[in-house]
């Protein structure tokens, strides 16, 4: 294991490329294999699996048992997941769905107040009501069986020994605990917080006795008792009991959940290369594939990366696909989804794109629509991302959510419980019509969750990336793959390039960059721009050849390492 490198060694040479705060990290190189999430600990313990000869599935399982329990906020077992698996022997690919489900009892109106009202996300979060069918441990079990190598029991090993022996509360959770009122008052957040209400300081060692039984009982039994046995009725009893905001999840919908398996949705870019990412119920896939469908009609080998044509570019590729993702896109019958990623399609799209002005406010493409409209609600910024090579070529690309921090608020057996009920339209209706992602029995809310996977013309695998960031992590991987496809920076460089991105008609730009100086240029363009903290969450590969080459977001407690 000495010869396992870990991304967290300081550097200042690419400050003249990335000109921003987050120049501290350099990409790592490895030979035999890769992997990057985003925590350390969780890095290592993938990279113990693959040194052990596990596979990319088998670390990508024990590193995200181990960000539950280190990075309880983002995910866990609670939660579900979109995941892309690539087999290099066969060349083929594969998704596993492991999206929430709605549960069958719930009705669109359950977010209104008994006048009719939409009620604050603040106000329906926290409890029961928020709370859809756990899908993540579904799916990384489906993934086993058909790809895994080590034995099931031994991947929760290292999770089980940190939630028992304790971790190192870190700054990202400390400040997220204090942020978010309300927590301390929940009885299954009490391991984070001192007896007067204040988070436990950073450094503390924080333990799960619970969460490590848990992983006891799935490692040995599998998963039947977390969807039909002890586990499952201890979570359908939370979620119904709930103090606050009792919600509908019964036995019934434990039980009867499975996750989906198919093919990837795939696009050429720029001829040399085809980008894949997850189908539908992710609307992130989409717009992934379809802003780089608008920039392939721009040479962008031309210009600076972090340049004032680069955040207008990119920016208005955003603003032109989300307002077809707006519109379009939900776990509905009839999506258009070749329509919108036909090549004469976005080069009409691309025409729009001034150079020197903005376009503002841009109507959707005309496509065969839905009766329902759809509704621009954006998801919330939380998350995680996990990406991985083995010593076969075989890789994954996964985004898993509990959704908010620290999900509904709901602990069971030492795991949060999502909130993901809240990725559904909170309103029902829009000018008297029915909205397509409202809440519906047995439906999968739309996510922006955009794993990706992109290959060279003969389908070798070039690149896994993905990011957290809710409704803003399409545009975190856009710029990722554009800094390293078109402008030839390393993943590392790409990664830690400054955030910029555009949702309901304002360009959001990194503070603390350089792109802090393009503000008023852009304004002078027609752009509304603020400057805030954008924490992203992307974890990347990059495979030439025989180098493999990863990186991991500065922004959080990321870390890549490579062998």
């Amino acid at each position: 294991m000495k010869k396992i490198l870990i991304l967290l060694i300081l550097t200042s040479c690419q400050s003249l490329i990335l000109g921003n705060k987050n120049n501290k990290y350099s990409a790592v190189s490895g030979q035999n294999f890769m992997i990057a999430t985003a925590d350390k600990v969780a890095s290592e313990v993938g990279a113990e699996i693959l040194a052990k000869g596990g596979n990319a599935v088998d670390a990508t399982i024990a590193a995200q048992m181990v960000l539950n329990v280190v990075e309880p906020e983002s995910s866990g077992i609670g939660g579900g997941l979109f995941l892309l698996y690539f087999d290099a022997k066969t060349k083929k690919t594969l998704y596993f769905n492991g999206r929430e489900i709605s549960p069958s009892a719930v009705n669109e109106k359950i977010f209104l107040d008994k006048n009719g009202n939409v009620r604050e996300f603040k106000d329906v979060v926290i409890g029961g009501l928020s709370v859809g069918t756990p899908g993540a441990l579904y799916a990384l079990q489906s993934a086993h069986k058909k790809y895994g190598k080590l034995p099931w029991k031994d991947l929760f090993v290292p999770a089980i020994k940190i939630a028992r022996d304790g971790f190192v509360l870190n700054k990202r959770i400390h400040s997220t605990l204090k942020k978010e009122s309300g927590l301390n008052s929940l009885e299954g957040m009490r391991i984070y917080f001192e007896d007067g209400g204040e988070p436990k300081d950073v450094g503390t060692i924080i333990k799960n006795p619970a969460l490590a039984k848990t992983f006891e009982t799935i490692a040995s039994q599998g998963i039947k008792p977390f969807y039909e046995g002890k586990i499952a009725r201890k979570i359908v009893a939370a979620v119904r009991e709930s103090k606050i905001n009792p919600g509908y999840l019964s036995l019934a919908d434990m039980s009867q959940y499975r996750d989906k398996t198919g093919d990837l949705l795939c696009a050429k870019y720029r001829e040399k290369y085809k980008v894949c990412s997850m189908p539908l119920p992710s609307s992130g896939g989409i717009a992934v594939l379809e802003m780089l469908g608008i920039l392939e009609n721009f040479d962008l080998e031309k210009i600076k990366p972090s340049s004032l044509a680069a955040v207008h570019l990119l920016s208005e590729a955003a603003r032109l696909a989300y307002s077809d993702r707006n519109e379009y896109v939900a776990d509905i019958p009839n999506v258009p989804i070749q329509q919108m990623l036909d090549k004469q399609y976005l080069l009409e799209r691309s025409k729009l794109i001034s150079l020197k002005k903005a376009l503002g406010k841009v109507e959707p493409g005309k496509f065969t629509k839905s009766a329902e409209p759809l509704n621009k609600e954006f998801e919330k910024p939380s998350t995680t991302h996990i990406a991985a090579v083995d010593k076969e070529g075989n890789a994954v690309s996964m985004t898993s959510s509990i959704e908010y921090f620290f999900g509904s608020g709901l602990v069971v057996e030492g795991f949060m419980l999502n909130n993901e009920l809240t990725d559904f339209s909170l309103t029902p209706k829009i000018n008297g019509k029915k909205v397509a992602n409202r809440v519906r029995p047995k439906k999968q809310p739309r996510s922006t969750m955009s794993p990706v996977f992109i290959f060279d013309s003969e389908n070798n695998l070039l690149m896994a990336v993905g990011s957290a960031g809710g409704s803003r992590i399409a545009q975190y991987v856009l710029k990722t793959i554009v800094a390293h496809l078109d402008w030839g920076l390393d993943i590392q460089q790409s990664i830690s390039l400054p955030n910029h991105l555009i949702l309901d008609d304002v360009i959001e730009i990194e503070a603390g960059t350089k792109l802090q100086n393009l503000k008023s240029d852009l304004e002078k363009m027609g752009h509304k721009v603020v400057v805030k903290e954008i924490t992203s969450g992307l974890q990347g590969i990059a495979i030439n050849k025989n180098q493999i080459t990863g990186g991991a977001d500065p922004r959080r407690n990321s870390s890549a390492i490579g062998h």
